[in-house]
């Protein structure tokens, strides 16, 4: 079964329409296409490969990514806050749980822009890093403390030699965890930032990074 969403979104004297895609499982593709006037202004894709093969369980697992990442651009649209431009070059992204790989950067809506905001905890502060590998365990909450699930949650190492940002969706406990191996930092205002978003709702997370310059060796 293929799943997909259709959305007009009205901002200002433009209407963006959003058309989101189960590609099938050939290509295990989540694709969402803002079009303007029938202009391509934005792409951002999902592989869903940890699901396969579909069972009735990977089937509902599916339809929520869909939902999640259909909803989560048109709040982006919304808030003003998705870059948006003549490009029909795709974002590669992930929304796999276990292992999250690179995604492309992305801006979360500012607080007052949204209907509600989403409570993140990092649940292992001590813990999430062991030499170089990272493991974040986080959790996603509603305003009322309850977990939030089909969330779509980023990880994005702000100041780090190399492009590093990771998402994964939250599970039926609010939970979502991240494991990477952590890339060189490039300057001291290197920071850690999760961000979640579900829906109009979104949170965000951010702490501090220590940075060691490198000691350049006698010549």
């Amino acid at each position: 079964m293929l799943f997909g969403h259709n959305s007009n979104v009205k901002t200002g004297e433009k209407t963006y329409h959003v058309q989101t895609e189960d590609r099938g499982t050939h290509t295990a593709l989540i694709d969402t296409t803002v079009y303007l006037q029938g202009r391509v202004m934005h792409r951002y894709t999902t592989k869903y490969s940890d699901l396969l093969p579909l069972d009735a369980g990977g089937e509902e697992k599916l339809k929520q990514r869909v939902d999640a990442q259909h909803q989560s651009i048109v709040a982006q649209i919304r808030a003003g806050t998705l870059a948006l431009g003549a490009s029909g070059a795709p974002r590669p992204g992930t929304l796999a749980p276990a292992r999250p790989i690179a995604a492309p950067p992305r801006q979360a809506a500012p607080a007052h822009a949204t209907a509600s905001v989403l409570k993140l905890e990092l649940i292992n502060p001590r813990t999430w890093l062991n030499g170089k590998h990272a493991m974040l365990q986080v959790a996603v909450r509603s305003q009322s403390g309850e977990g939030t699930d089909g969330a779509i949650v980023t990880t994005k190492i702000e100041g780090a030699a190399t492009a590093a940002e990771f998402s994964t969706v939250s599970d039926s406990s609010g939970n979502a965890r991240f494991e990477f191996e952590m890339p060189p930092l490039a300057n001291a205002e290197a920071a850690v930032v999760i961000e979640a978003f579900k829906g109009a709702a979104t949170g965000k997370l951010r702490f501090a990074l220590r940075f060691k310059p490198r000691v350049p060796s006698a010549s």
